[in-house]
């Protein structure tokens, strides 16, 4: 449908000559925003479920800054949608908006505004003037005609309300935040979360998250994700960038992607803006953020939190506005990855619990709060029997599979005392290393998947590693043979084999890699172990190494498939080319 299409049917005044669906009273959801619409989604499927008795349609006011996007979320989810000044004619019951900023027709049907964040918390640009307004305070007009009536989460809104604008007094209710019910609820699926995320066990999950504005996250450290990714080893943290929806509605998503095309190529997880960041927050292991409402249930579902940005919009006096100095600073001159090790190894459960008592009251009531509110302005009863439901998790996120396909390798090697090699396995994004010195017991090497699009980086490649699917695990010396006579330049092939992994020497050799006890092994890690026995001059066979890569320890052990030396000889080269190495630590 195109904006001012207007619809004859379940609303108008021929609507009953088409309609299946009687119902008794019209509730009309006004769409002005992504980030509006997205809240108001949550909630009244939620509260007006299995009763027919209601019609739910659309309207879509396109007076925003940050209208697009809206069109299509409706389209794509089948809502009936309205064009705004159709609104006069359908005689609405009761409107729902999440955007206080709604130019609301004349009538007398009340209007509930629910925020579209925690509080009130921000001074946002005032699209009637030159100045500011307070985020989430209705229209004067509104307030007037006393047909507003403003959720709030905490009573100390309603008293910030009072304060901002008196007609506020006797409109707010108390209903408490239903996204932060359902984060609540959803803690149960963290591991699923994380799963569907791609993060793998033992790796921790840096969220990045920013409102809009130029004082924001994004607005002030836009190249903050690319270099989180540049300093923190792949191996040990995944990092994912949750951008308000204004961010993509205001500049667009190609403008989104392109700044931050480095990071994405580095493995960056992207949030949809209008699905996914509760799923993601709720699976992190830290945020980085700045006043925006997300930092702010980050800090209330007891994760760490610290600041990359905090602007001067922010409201003093409220919840969002204690983070300022409850929550810890990141400094990016410094390097992240101690900060945000500290800041783990430091934080407590309950260290932002004061932060959120006052923002949240009586949690776990939000819904009921709200549906008794819907029911009791469009004068009907709530059904007889009505479902036993409480705060619903978040359902489980579309399966990630961001990737970096260019790894620069750091292999650093000591000795056990009992003679073992140790070696310790560091990738970071290659297109974004820094610094690669080596030393007697420290190389680096490039190592890039066979789907690297870039041929700058696969023709430098010491190691080329096979992609899921790319050969089949019996593919053997066949698949490595293929891979070594595709990419000339590498020393070393690296694919899936039965059981363990395969590696292939440019001299012929090969080389099978397994764990014990039996484990998931990447191909690259597999290969790092036979480039650092190739660095050290140890022959690869009979050889036993422990690998340390992010939390993973696992030992290998190293045979060729068509050895030319023999065990001792093999074990006299090793004892003589690792004579020397630093005992480990």
């Amino acid at each position: 449908m195109e904006s001012d299409e207007r619809v004859l049917v379940p609303v108008g005044p021929d609507a009953a000559r088409w309609r299946t669906f009687g119902g008794d009273r019209t509730l009309v959801v006004a769409a002005r925003t992504v980030t509006s619409l997205v809240r108001v989604l949550d909630v009244v499927p939620e509260v007006v479920h299995d009763d027919p008795r209601i019609t739910v349609v659309f309207a879509y006011d396109p007076t925003s800054a940050f209208n697009d996007g809206v069109l299509d979320l409706l389209r794509s989810l089948g809502c009936r949608t309205v064009p705004w000044p159709q609104l006069s004619e359908i005689a609405p019951d009761l409107l729902i908006s999440a955007s206080e900023n709604i130019q609301v027709p004349p009538g007398d049907c009340p209007v509930v505004v629910l925020p579209h964040g925690v509080g009130f918390q921000k001074q946002v640009p005032d699209s009637s003037g030159p100045g500011t307004r307070l985020s989430g305070l209705v229209s004067p007009e509104l307030l007037a005609a006393r047909r507003a009536w403003l959720a709030v989460s905490h009573p100390d809104q309603a008293t910030q309300l009072a304060a901002a604008h008196p007609g506020t007094v006797g409109r707010t209710v108390l209903v408490g935040d239903p996204c932060y019910d359902r984060l609540r609820a959803s803690s149960r699926w963290r591991d699923r979360y994380r799963s569907a995320l791609g993060v793998l066990p033992g790796q921790r999950l840096v969220m990045v998250s920013s409102t809009w504005g130029e004082e924001s996250l994004a607005g002030s450290c836009p190249g903050l994700p690319t270099e989180l990714l540049a300093q923190l080893p792949t191996d040990e943290f995944r990092v994912a960038l949750v951008l308000h929806p204004n961010v993509w509605s205001g500049h667009g998503a190609w403008q989104v992607r392109v700044m931050q095309r480095s990071a994405l190529e580095a493995g960056l997880i992207t949030v949809d803006p209008t699905d996914g960041w509760q799923q993601t927050l709720v699976a992190s292991d830290l945020v980085i953020g700045d006043h925006g409402s997300v930092t702010l249930y980050g800090a209330a579902i007891g994760r760490p939190v610290l600041l990359s940005a905090f602007g001067s919009e922010a409201v003093p006096g409220t919840a969002g506005y204690a983070l300022r100095t409850a929550a810890g600073r990141l400094d990016t001159g410094r390097p992240l990855q101690a900060q945000l090790e500290a800041a783990m190894a430091e934080h407590h459960g309950d260290r932002f619990a004061e932060v959120a008592a006052g923002a949240f009251a009586e949690p776990g009531e939000a819904l009921s709060r709200l549906r008794e509110l819907v029911y009791d302005l469009l004068n009907l009863a709530q059904p007889k029997h009505p479902p036993r439901r409480g705060a619903r998790a978040f359902p489980l996120p579309p399966q990630n599979t961001a990737r970096t396909r260019s790894l620069m390798v750091h292999t650093s090697v000591v000795q056990d005392s009992a003679g073992e090699l140790c070696v310790d396995v560091r990738r970071f994004p290659a297109t974004l290393a820094g610094e690669t010195a080596e030393s007697d017991a420290s190389f680096w090497h490039l190592a890039c998947d066979v789907d690297e699009p870039d041929t700058r980086l696969v023709e430098s490649a010491a190691v080329v590693c096979s992609a899921p699917g790319v050969f089949a695990p019996a593919a053997g010396r066949e698949g490595l043979a293929r891979l070594l006579a595709d990419f000339p330049g590498a020393r070393i092939a690296a694919l899936h084999g039965e059981g363990g992994c395969l590696i292939g020497l440019r001299d012929g050799r090969m080389v099978d890699v397994r764990a014990q006890p039996e484990a998931g092994l990447d191909p690259g890690a597999a290969a790092a172990a036979v480039y650092v026995c190739l660095r050290l001059g140890v022959p690869p066979h009979g050889t036993a190494l422990v690998l340390r890569h992010g939390l993973r320890r696992q030992r290998l052990v190293l045979r060729m498939t068509d050895p030319s030396a023999d065990q001792p000889a093999v074990s006299r080269a090793r004892t003589s080319a690792t004579r020397g190495l630093p005992p480990s630590s």
